[in-house]
């Protein structure tokens, strides 16, 4: 399969499933990507691991708050436990703040995900993408075959009786729109903020 075709899979198929089903957080959990860099940052003294999470614009309030987390990380297990928590909190609100999506708290370790993402979690940890490509367009055929199976059986009855001719029309419009909307993401660029189905896979 070409890059360009395995693009257009990715793309498509994280297009219709966020689409379809409700976005749930992942840069806003306690075991995500964003909690993790600031876990490195602390261990290490340094807070350049979680930079890229923040906009620009946002580093010197992410520095400022790391300078005050350090200063109280020493004064024992109970201070260090809170003052760690103080900057996780941050700059997973200031990080979602740059998405466009909302803060509403750290979610417990273990908290589910979107199995696409994931999916692309492993493929990126694994350094192989073969199980990612090969789950995700499973989906999209499944996906296109059960609406092409729907609405090829209905277009043969549709002159039948104004009744089949709108159950036609239904699934012609579920059948169109899909592919559609697959064709829409694997063709524009997928955003990283909210604001379009295609796009918003936050983080």
């Amino acid at each position: 399969m070409s890059i360009q075709r395995t693009s257009f899979v990715i793309t498509a198929v994280l297009g219709v499933i966020l689409a379809a089903h409700p976005v749930l957080a992942h840069c806003d959990t306690a075991d995500g990507p964003v909690v993790a860099a600031a876990k490195v940052a602390l261990a290490k003294g340094d807070v350049t691991p979680v930079l890229k999470w923040v906009e620009p614009e946002a580093e010197s309030e992410i520095k400022a708050a790391f300078a005050r987390v350090l200063a109280v990380r020493g004064k024992g297990p109970e201070a260090q436990a809170l003052a760690d928590q103080y900057f996780f909190e941050n700059l997973v609100r200031i990080h979602r703040a740059g998405e466009g999506a909302p803060y509403t708290g750290i979610l417990p370790a273990g908290t589910p995900i979107e199995p696409a993402i994931a999916l692309a979690d492993q493929a990126l940890d694994s350094g192989n993408a073969d199980q990612l490509v090969k789950g995700i367009t499973h989906h999209v055929e499944e996906g296109i075959r059960e609406r092409f199976a729907r609405a090829a059986a209905a277009k043969k009855q549709a002159d039948a009786s104004v009744a089949a001719g709108r159950e036609f029309v239904e699934a012609y419009v579920e059948f169109t729109h899909y592919v559609e909307r697959l064709h829409s993401d694997a063709t524009t660029s997928a955003s990283h903020h909210a604001g379009s189905p295609g796009g918003e896979h936050k983080h």
